[in-house]
C-alpha cells in the first residue's frame, strides 16, 4: 500500500513583513477571496491528479499568515482533499497563526472548519523584544491567544526565538519557564538567525545587529534541552520538542523524507522522486492557474543521489535519526554510495553519532555540531 501524502497550503499575505523573516510573504492592500480559493483548489486538483490512490495524513496551512485566510476557504480546502484523497482518520489538520487578537476571534470557525491543531508565532512575550522582532502584537495578546487556542483545539504549538541580542542566560529561562508553564504539548525554540535578504542582514552587515557568539548560544541551547526534557517534552528535532505522541505529525514527514504536495504561492513540494515549485508572487501564482490549471513554475526528476543527499540532510535532524534500509530503498542506492562509513566510525568514537544496524543518529553531544557532521558523514558526490 501507498505511504500517505502529507499536504502543504501557502498563503502568502501578511499584514506586515517581519525583519527576519525570509519566507514567501507579501501585503496587499486588499485579496479578491474568491478568486484566492478558487486558485487554490485548482492546484490542489492538479496536484491530486498525479498522486492518486494516497490518503492524505496532515494538512499543514502555512504562510505568510494563514489565520487571515477565511474559514471558508480553510473548510474548502479540506474538504477538496477529502474529495480528491481522502484523509486519514486521525489526519492532523494545522494551521499557522500570529497571536493577533483579530485572528484569535477566528479560532471557533477554523475549528470548526476542520483545523484541528494550530501552530502560534508568540516569538517572545517581552514588549521590547517584540519591538525588535517586528511583530504587531503584544505579550498580554500572545498569552491570551495561547489560551484561547488550548480552547479551541485539540493540540497546540507555539514558536519562541531566543539567542537574541544581549539576551542573558538567566533572561531566557525565565521566558521559557512562561512558555513551559501553559502546558501545550508542543514548542518550537528556534536560535535567532541572519537570514540573507532581510532587513536584519543589513543591519548585521552595518554592525548594528550583534547575535551571541558560539559559545553563549551553546549554552542556551544545553538550558533549553534541560529545561524542555524536564518538563516532558524533549527535543525531538534540532529546534521543535514535544510530549511523546505531540510531534508536528506533518514536518516528520518532511524529516523521514516521504512525499508531500505543495499547493499555493511559492510551495515547494517532493513527489515521485520530483521536486516541485510555484510561482512565488502572488499574482504570477493566480495568472498561471488561469492560464495552466496550475501554479507550478518548476517540476524537475531529483537524481537517485540527490534524493538520497536531501533524505540524510533532514533525517539526521531528528533526534530518532535516519533509516538507512529506508533512504536506499527509496533511492535504488547502496549506503556506500552516500553515507562515509569511515567518518560516522570515528564520529562514533567521539560520541558524537551513534549506529544500531540501519538505524543512524546524532547524539545529543552531537546535536550542535550537525553542520559539520553532515559535511563530513553524508556523500554529496
Amino acid at each position: 500500500m501507498a505511504e500517505p501524502l502529507a499536504l502543504y497550503v501557502h498563503w502568502p499575505f501578511c499584514v506586515s513583513k517581519c525583519p527576519y523573516c525570509d519566507f514567501n510573504s507579501h501585503v496587499r492592500e486588499s485579496v479578491d477571496q474568491a478568486v484566492w480559493r478558487e486558485a487554490l483548489l485548482a492546484d490542489l486538483r492538479h496536484e491530486a491528479g498525479l498522486l492518486p490512490g494516497r490518503p492524505v495524513s496532515s494538512i499543514f496551512f502555512g504562510g505568510g499568515t494563514p489565520s487571515l485566510m477565511p474559514p471558508e476557504t480553510v473548510a474548502g480546502v479540506i474538504a477538496a482533499a477529502e474529495a480528491a484523497w481522502g484523509l486519514a482518520d486521525d489526519c492532523e489538520i494545522t494551521l499557522e497563526a500570529n497571536p493577533n487578537s483579530v485572528e484569535v476571534a477566528n479560532f471557533a470557525a477554523l475549528a470548526s472548519a476542520g483545523v484541528n491543531r494550530v501552530s502560534i508565532g508568540v516569538q517572545s512575550f517581552d514588549p521590547q523584544i517584540l519591538e525588535f522582532l517586528g511583530r504587531a502584537h503584544s505579550g498580554d495578546e500572545a498569552r491570551r491567544a495561547i489560551a484561547a487556542a488550548q480552547e479551541h483545539f485539540a493540540r497546540v504549538s507555539f514558536d519562541l526565538i531566543y539567542a537574541r541580542p544581549g539576551q542573558s542566560l538567566g533572561q531566557w529561562e525565565a521566558e521559557l519557564n512562561d512558555a513551559l508553564a501553559f502546558g501545550t504539548g508542543h514548542l518550537s525554540l528556534y536560535q535567532l538567525t541572519i537570514e540573507p535578504g532581510t532587513r536584519f542582514a543589513t543591519l548585521a552587515a552595518k554592525g548594528d545587529l550583534v547575535i551571541p557568539d558560539g559559545d553563549t548560544a551553546a549554552d542556551l541551547f544545553d538550558a533549553t534541552q534541560a529545561m524542555t526534557r524536564a518538563a516532558g517534552l524533549p527535543r525531538y528535532e534540532v529546534s521543535n520538542h514535544a510530549r511523546p505522541g505531540e510531534e508536528s505529525r506533518h514536518n516528520l514527514t518532511y524529516w523521514r523524507y516521504g512525499d508531500y504536495a505543495g499547493v499555493g504561492p511559492g510551495a515547494h513540494g517532493r513527489r515521485l522522486a520530483q521536486a516541485t515549485e510555484r510561482h512565488k508572487k502572488p499574482e504570477n501564482f493566480v495568472s498561471a492557474v488561469e492560464r495552466n490549471g496550475h501554479g507550478l513554475k518548476v517540476e524537475a526528476d531529483l537524481p537517485a543521489h540527490e534524493r538520497a543527499t536531501e533524505a540524510m540532510l533532514m533525517g539526521l535532524r531528528l533526534t530518532e535519526g535516519i533509516d538507512l534500509a529506508r533512504v536506499e530503498a527509496r533511492s535504488g542506492l547502496g549506503r556506500a554510495a552516500f553515507v562515509d562509513a569511515g567518518a560516522v566510525a570515528r564520529l562514533a568514537a567521539q560520541g558524537l553519532i551513534v549506529q544500531d544496524g540501519d538505524r543512524l543518529a546524532v547524539t545529543d553531544d552531537g546535536i550542535l555540531l550537525l553542520d559539520s557532521i553532515l559535511s563530513e558523514v553524508v556523500r554529496t558526490g
